[in-house]
């Protein structure tokens, strides 16, 4: 074999060893760190509000259970959709969400959150413990990430706490207020929903 052959064969052995490595599954407090400090980075760069949405637009889409977040913000409603109306729900909520998620988060210019401990629930779920650094103008904040992990190879942001609130809960919170004060129309949440995606 020449010696270009071997580094060549060699190149691609270490490759596959780091793919391998790659592919194993990540701990809940792994991953709910390096989503963080993921978006830390894109908070941080040099660069335009708009071009910061659409970087933690893409990191939400990959660690956050949009679509679970979505069905549970419904409640018991969820079981009275048709398939067409559960569908087109779930379309109206991941831009929703999308947008109040990168919106909102891009207010902040470099977040420090230290992940300080993981403790496991169940099969489904771990919770995920951590704090936002104070500054000189902040206050530490406790924040805690429901994880589920019953997929190891995949984990998921289902809710964050913080300091004790569940934003998963309020949110469900305010779109029954909706659907209630539209006498139990869940098409003004659609309404609602969509207004929001489409306000500039």
């Amino acid at each position: 074999m020449s010696i270009k052959s071997f580094k060549k064969s060699l190149f691609f052995f270490v490759l596959s060893i780091l793919l391998i490595n790659n592919s194993h599954a990540i701990s809940p407090k792994d991953f709910v760190q390096q989503t963080v400090d993921e978006a830390a980075i894109a908070l941080g760069q040099n660069i335009s509000k708009e071009l910061k949405i659409v970087k933690l637009k893409t990191i939400a889409n990959k660690s956050v259970d949009i679509e679970g977040i979505g069905l549970y913000s419904i409640g018991k409603r969820r079981k009275e959709l048709s398939d067409s109306e559960r569908q087109e729900y779930l379309e109206i909520f991941r831009k929703y969400f999308l947008k109040s998620f990168s919106s909102r988060l891009a207010q902040y210019s470099d977040p420090k959150i230290r992940v300080e401990s993981e403790k496991y629930l169940n099969k489904k779920y771990t919770m995920v413990s951590s704090v936002l650094i104070a500054t000189d103008d902040k206050p530490e904040v406790k924040i805690d990430w429901r994880v589920i992990t019953k997929d190891p190879d995949n984990p998921l942001i289902i809710d964050v706490i913080i300091e004790g609130v569940s934003l998963a809960k309020v949110q469900k919170e305010e779109f029954n207020a909706i659907i209630q004060n539209n006498d139990g129309d869940i098409n003004a949440l659609f309404k609602n929903l969509l207004d929001f995606v489409n306000k500039e």
